[in-house]
């Protein structure tokens, strides 16, 4: 089992069913906090950092991969076993499923084409991924830590998250999405796509109209709504409604800013419109999701 000894509510590692299993580390110290677990050959493994950083270490420390903020990292090596050692920066937070190769093939058997590793050609060779999470990927994960259920039903509410999550990481769309997407096989298009989400995060309270964004970043109109909508799977307005909420929910947590306060972090004038964005978002008002911590 993995050495986790601080928050027991935050940080646990448990088996959501047989070959299935789950981390769930936040560092709350001020200092780094270390991480062990044995994993045999069989499981592959889907590591998840939503804050900061995360070093993963192999071979007594000698070699190491750092996965960074809104990243994820997939491993999988049938020839040996992959021991987890983890280092955490403070606050931290990391979600790792171990998921075994068996299980993993009951996940699908239907549709084994779609995941190359899966194939008979490759099905014995190690396999390395790694990539920036999605918006919906990072709400789920974010459901999966502050899930404000009783604590009778976190580990049947922490299932559900976790088998949407998996189907949200293998998704892929049926015209193959932006891999066979022209217009993004264009690096510079791709970086605008880009440079458009980093403009949207840091204007969040006065964010540009669509004109303005596509102007910005020198990119007709609807090629920015038509490559924003492949990248990151929502329209550029339903991604920054997604990103307020979150954001907004975190400043709720801290206990630190009340909904008004928070209500004007991101961009709301009246706390009203506020609330019932909250509300339709996480089904619960600011000032009881506040509460449920």
């Amino acid at each position: 089992m993995a050495k986790i000894n601080n928050d027991k509510k935050e940080n646990q590692d448990y088996e959501i069913e047989d070959g299935f299993c789950i981390m769930k580390i936040h560092n709350k110290t001020v200092k780094k906090l270390e991480v062990f677990r044995e994993v045999d050959k069989s499981f592959l493994q889907l590591h998840f950092c939503i804050k900061n950083e995360v070093k993963l270490n192999f071979n007594q420390g000698r070699y190491s991969i750092n996965i960074q903020d809104n990243n994820s990292l997939l491993l999988y090596n049938p020839q040996q076993d992959l021991p987890i050692y983890l280092e955490l920066e403070p606050d931290t937070k990391l979600i790792t499923l171990l998921i075994s190769i068996e299980k993993f093939h009951t996940f699908f058997s239907k549709e084994a084409g779609l995941i190359h590793f899966l194939n008979d050609d490759n099905k014995e060779k190690k396999y390395y991924l790694d990539k920036e999470l999605n918006p919906n990927e990072i709400i789920v994960l974010n459901q999966i830590f502050n899930y404000g259920l009783h604590s009778s039903l976190e580990k049947l509410y922490t299932k559900g998250k976790v088998y949407e999550l998996v189907s949200l990481y293998f998704h892929k769309s049926d015209n193959e999405g932006a891999q066979s997407c022209p217009f993004l096989e264009d690096e510079a298009n791709v970086e605008k796509i880009q440079n458009a989400k980093k403009i949207l995060i840091n204007n969040m309270t006065e964010p540009p109209t669509l004109k303005e964004l596509s102007n910005q970043i020198n990119l007709p109109l609807q090629h920015l709504k038509d490559g924003f909508k492949h990248i990151y799977g929502e329209t550029v307005f339903a991604f920054l409604l997604n990103y307020k909420m979150e954001f907004a929910r975190k400043l709720l947590a801290t206990k630190k800013y009340n909904v008004a306060e928070t209500s004007f972090e991101v961009g709301y004038s009246t706390p009203s419109h506020f609330i019932a964005a909250f509300k339709k978002k996480f089904g619960s008002t600011p000032k009881k999701y506040m509460s449920s911590l």
